[in-house]
């Protein structure tokens, strides 16, 4: 049967011409999206295969005093697992999984190996390529987990993915760390210094372009359009942490002595008002234990008590409204003023006494009844002196949180009453925060300048100074000079006659005043709630530091001799122990007659700078690398080494007080001090077995 041609014919040209529209409009189709919607769906595909990036800045170091790194950033690691990878079969998974989970168990001590080996192969039953393992591991622990079963085939073929973040580290721990403190973005809380120089510790962060490859990484393109971060810049402090060490323990073991609430102590530099050591400690009722978590010294006002008496001798002696000899009747042991009683502990002497007295006792009765006569007829004019002291500004501190001080006058007719005078004139009725009166005392001892207490004291990049903060004096003359010498008399005599005497020792002079003042809330005052304070400066005839000390609610005694005034003795004995410029100080114009010549042991380094600076001749050629012996020759002093055994106790007999402790606090044993001058005995014998941890009594005696 033939084939039929009329029916073929008209089928195979259907087909053609519909193959060949067909065809025209697929070209038709790639013109139109090569030419017309080519651009867009070009540029859609880059964005999804370009991505631009972030480059995090470094955040800046808060540094010491000494460059100690008190905050810092380090990387840490978030780490994950593509634990459903293509590249990691089943087989390879089931052989590893248990060995992996095992390691993990042992590395992290977190969770069991069953737990590990659940979670895994729960993650690879549903595909899960981003399984959190850990989310704080540190870059030693990340070469350690690149040595795991499964992990050591590497990112791609093992499934391990480091994303890399960076944590605030602080190597001090709990040391000052209200003060140094920490920033919060989330809650906005810029705390301490790392809040107040946040803007500078920040840095600005980078830009970089990245393309994304095969298997989802991203790498970066090479353009001109990359913006490298710039790394924060860092922060110098006034901060000693040898000193901040002291302070902290020393406020620790007397509050836990007496079971105290919340309790403060500040080291200043007087001249500066460099804060050398700022301790705060509050008990945490959930640790059980007392933290760093609260600044009281800065942000905590309280009635400051018998502390604020300073400020009413300054005021009567400067209008002349008294003299520091006249007499005072305390006999009864109490005063009442508009039906309100004011007390005295105990009457003091033959209750006629006089206002030196008074204050070095510390007798409400005498300088509330001294000042009521003189201020009686014009309280504004006493509360006028209290203003030009500054003792009602802030200080105006760079860190936030800084309690406004409240100090009223008779204008403020809601809070001035008939017996305000004589109540504030002994420190009740206004507040002051600690920080606020330090800076008070530290401008007595400071012969009446009143400087700015001091936190930083430069700005660096990359080790290069940038930016120098200066000392900022307040007010250039809180009283007169002769009032100031006045009232630094004072001062003294409360260590060597009044309240606190337990401070008095024969090797350096302290001026201070004690302060015991009831708590109130709500303008009532709490019954057997206390405030025990001792503020006060060192050494009295040069003041070099000025310090303060609060304890808040101590449960067994609250007197500011008994509570408060041993934190100070033990930071103002540790000063002077390690300050050879408190001590080395010579006593006529003859340096030969002041300084040791022939020298047991010493540090080399400080000895020939002292020599130096006294225009003390050495013998040419004469040279030490680290401790030194040292003998007169013909008027020049001739420099020899000197080594220690290592397990042995050293003979320190001769050395100063600073390089007695620095050499024996270096060998491991615990040092204490008793003395001015030069070691004379010790209590280990020298040449003894050296057991590191045990106590040692150094002995000093006069030059």
């Amino acid at each position: 049967m033939g084939i039929n041609k009329k029916v073929i014919l008209p089928r195979v040209y259907l087909v053609y011409f519909g193959t060949l529209i067909l065809g025209l409009l697929i070209i038709g189709k790639m013109i139109y999206i090569q030419y017309k919607e080519g651009p867009s769906l070009l540029a859609r595909a880059k964005k999804q295969e370009i991505r631009i990036f972030t480059l995090k800045a470094d955040r800046g170091n808060i540094l010491s005093d000494k460059d100690n790194l008190l905050a810092t950033s380090v990387p840490v690691y978030e780490i994950r697992m593509d634990v459903a990878g293509s590249n990691i079969s089943k087989a390879f998974f089931d052989r590893n999984v248990d060995s992996l989970a095992y390691r993990l168990s042992t590395f992290f001590k977190d969770r069991s190996q069953a737990y590990y080996t659940r979670i895994l192969k729960k993650a690879r039953a549903s595909g899960n390529r981003n399984l959190l393992i850990h989310r704080h591991v540190s870059y030693l622990q990340l070469m350690q987990l690149r040595t795991f079963p499964i992990f050591r085939r590497g990112k791609y073929m093992g499934g391990l993915i480091a994303n890399q973040k960076t944590k605030r580290f602080f190597p001090f721990g709990q040391l000052a760390a209200r003060t140094i403190g920490y920033v919060n973005q989330k809650e906005h809380l810029f705390v301490g210094l790392e809040g107040a120089y946040s803007n500078v510790l920040t840095g600005v962060n980078g830009k970089q372009i990245r393309r994304r490859i095969n298997g989802g990484a991203w790498l970066p393109i090479h353009n001109d359009n990359e913006i490298e971060p710039r790394n924060g810049e860092d922060v110098i402090t006034t901060l000693d942490m040898n000193l901040q060490d002291v302070a902290e323990n020393a406020l620790l073991k007397q509050m836990i002595k007496h079971e105290a609430e919340m309790g403060c102590a500040v080291l200043m530099q007087v001249k500066t008002g460099d804060i050398k050591a700022i301790a705060n400690l509050r008990y945490d009722k959930n640790s059980g234990y007392y933290l760093e978590s609260y600044n009281m010294a800065i942000g905590e006002k309280y009635e400051p008590g018998s502390t604020f008496k300073l400020a009413s001798m300054i005021s009567g002696l400067e209008d002349h409204k008294f003299k520091l000899s006249d007499t005072v009747s305390v006999k009864k042991g109490y005063v009442d003023y508009y039906g309100r009683r004011l007390r005295d502990v105990h009457v003091i002497g033959d209750g006629l006494i006089t206002i030196r007295q008074a204050f070095e006792h510390s007798s409400n009765v005498g300088i509330s009844k001294v000042m009521q006569r003189a201020y009686k007829n014009d309280p504004s004019k006493f509360v006028a002196h209290l203003y030009a002291m500054d003792l009602n500004k802030p200080l105006g501190l760079k860190i936030a949180g800084e309690a406004h001080p409240v100090i009223y006058s008779p204008k403020d007719k809601k809070y001035w009453y008939l017996t305000s005078l004589p109540w504030m004139s002994v420190g009740y009725g206004l507040e002051l925060t600690p920080l606020q009166l330090l800076t008070f005392y530290n401008a007595v001892a400071n012969n009446g300048v009143e400087v700015k207490p001091r936190f930083v004291t430069a700005i660096s990049d990359g080790g290069r100074i940038v930016k120098k903060f200066g000392v900022q004096v307040r007010n250039p003359q809180i009283a007169s000079l002769s009032i100031i010498r006045k009232v630094q008399s004072l001062l003294v005599g409360v260590v060597q006659r009044g309240t606190a005497q337990s401070l008095k020792n024969n090797h350096f002079q302290i001026a201070g005043k004690t302060g015991t003042a009831k708590i109130s809330i709500g303008g009532k005052y709490i019954p057997g709630a206390y405030n025990a304070t001792f503020v006060g400066y060192f050494p009295a005839n040069d003041p070099q530091y000025s310090c303060i000390v609060v304890i808040n609610r101590p449960k067994h005694g609250y007197y500011g001799s008994g509570v408060a005034a041993p934190v100070f003795k033990e930071i103002a004995d540790k000063v002077y122990a390690t300050s050879l410029a408190l001590y080395m100080k010579p006593k006529t114009d003859t340096a030969r007659e002041s300084i040791p010549l022939a020298v047991n042991a010493a540090w080399y380094p400080d000895l020939k700078i002292i020599y130096k600076d006294f225009g003390i001749k050495t013998a040419k050629g004469s040279y030490a690398e680290t401790w030194t012996v040292t003998r007169d020759r013909n008027d020049k002093v001739v420099f020899r080494s000197k080594t220690f055994a290592k397990n042995t106790v050293p003979n320190v007999k001769g050395m100063t007080a600073k390089d007695a402790v620095y050499l024996l606090e270096n060998m491991g044993l615990t040092t204490h001090v008793q003395g001015r001058g030069v070691v004379y005995h010790q209590s280990l014998k020298p040449g003894t077995r050296l057991v590191k941890g045990q106590q040692i009594l150094i002995q000093l005696t006069n030059l």
